[in-house]
């Protein structure tokens, strides 16, 4: 453990934001704690998070008394250590101030983040353990983002990860009118995991990385320039000339980490969630919108809202990936011609995507109609059992491709027009696991 760091005059539970008035750098080896700013996704209210579309269908408070209980530093230096991870947790008079923030002031936001949990952190692990890095990282969206989906911070940073749009273009996520993958916690994850492993490789110590994960990873090249001995410099050796904000950046991101795991132990009470968790996604043939998928899939707008946040506008373009829960792709499936009857916009799609030919039948009087046409009809009322016929008839070649860096199961599936459900049926998959050079097969 690094020695303690002094910390001079800090005022009490964080009543201000900022503990500095201007941008200091300075080559006095103290610890100013004064000097640095709190993340913003501690700065969220409890009321505010509750309002957040993910969570205001999604959340309720958990069963249980909530109490402050505080301990002395030797029992929370004691808790750190065993935390098993490679991210080095020391408490100091900086670190100790964040956990105190925590477990007192914020303690109710606590509560909530621990229900958005449940959903997230899965998703958040999945892909850290593609790139074999600590799973600790998972909260790193806790002081981005008080685990919001769409959050967007003051210089315009935006999801779960809080990419800015260059960042997060650089690493594969797309932002237009309709969509803003930023917010897409599968395709941000994954972004973050692969951003995270870069800045490691550059940096060979998580303090840094982490650091520069905030501020960018050229101002921590810049503050161990002017320490002028980067070899064996961390974070706490070049406190001091990093930018305001990253100086509380992971002393928060240690006081989270220990939360999260001990909040029990401070009488806090998780809140209680009921977003699915089990979801899978499918491929949209053509755009459409929430509304319309709702209405066939027993499922509601808000609930479509909480699990795609990407989609800005409540429409999903054509080729682009929905998540459903896990029920609902049955439903999603057996009724897809009727879902995209009228466009995401209210118009009548061209004749190549018009409504469903079961649909124009049921209003038209019954002598009217071709007997061409009702064999027609016929044949589609019986799609799914059809279905299975033909899935026994086509035991023809099966086709395999290999995944490469980067690869996920949505872009396979996209790219040879089938589904992660079948993709998993046909490979055994759970979740969504799979390693460059593995085989998977599409048919």
């Amino acid at each position: 453990m690094k020695k303690k760091i002094v910390v001079t005059c800090f005022s009490i539970l964080f009543a201000s934001c900022c503990f500095a008035q201007d941008e200091v750098f300075t080559d006095d080896d103290s610890v100013k704690a004064e000097a640095f700013d709190m993340p913003e996704g501690m700065l969220i209210s409890e009321d505010e998070l509750m309002k957040d579309p993910s969570n205001i269908n999604n959340l309720s408070e958990g069963i249980g008394v909530n109490r402050v209980l505080s301990y002395d530093d030797s029992v929370l230096v004691s808790r750190l250590s065993r935390i098993p991870t490679t991210i080095e947790m020391p408490l100091n008079d900086v670190t100790r101030k964040f956990i105190d923030n925590y477990s007192t002031r914020m303690k109710g936001s606590v509560a909530i983040m621990l229900g958005s949990a449940n959903f997230y952190n899965p998703i958040f692990e999945e892909a850290l353990e593609r790139y074999g890095l600590p799973l600790e990282l998972r909260y790193l969206p806790v002081i981005e983002s008080a685990l919001r989906p769409t959050a967007t911070s003051r210089a315009g940073a935006a999801g779960l990860w809080q990419f800015m749009i260059g960042t997060g273009k650089r690493y594969g996520l797309e932002v237009n009118t309709l969509v803003d993958e930023r917010r897409d916690p599968i395709k941000s994850s994954e972004a973050a995991a692969h951003y995270l492993s870069d800045l490691y490789d550059m940096f060979g110590d998580w303090g840094l990385a982490i650091a520069a994960y905030n501020c960018g990873e050229g101002n921590v090249q810049k503050a161990l320039t002017r320490s002028g001995n980067q070899e064996g410099a961390d974070f706490w050796s070049i406190y001091n000339r990093l930018p305001r904000e990253t100086r509380g950046y992971v002393p928060a991101f240690i006081a989270a980490t220990y939360i999260m795991n001990y909040y029990c132990e401070h009488g806090i009470v998780p809140h209680e969630a009921t977003l699915p968790l089990e979801s899978d996604t499918v491929v949209v043939s053509h755009e459409v919108s929430f509304a319309q998928i709702a209405s066939k899939c027993h499922v509601s707008v808000d609930e479509l809202r909480a699990i795609n946040p990407q989609y800005r506008k409540d429409i999903v373009p054509a080729d682009y990936t929905l998540r459903l829960p896990a029920g609902s792709i049955e439903d999603f499936i057996l009724y897809e011609d009727s879902i995209y009857g009228v466009n995401a916009r209210g118009g009548m799609l061209s004749s190549g995507t018009r409504r469903s030919i079961t649909e124009d039948v049921e209003s038209t009087p019954m002598e009217q109609i071709p007997a061409s046409t009702t064999r027609n009809v016929a044949a589609k009322n019986k799609k799914s059992s059809r279905s299975s016929r033909s899935s026994r008839s086509r035991k023809q070649q099966t086709r395999n491709v290999a995944v490469k860096s980067g690869d996920t199961l949505s872009a396979i599936a996209k790219k040879n027009g089938t589904t992660v459900a079948k993709l998993r049926q046909l490979n055994g998959i759970k979740g969504d696991m799979i390693r460059p050079g593995q085989k998977v097969r599409v048919k």
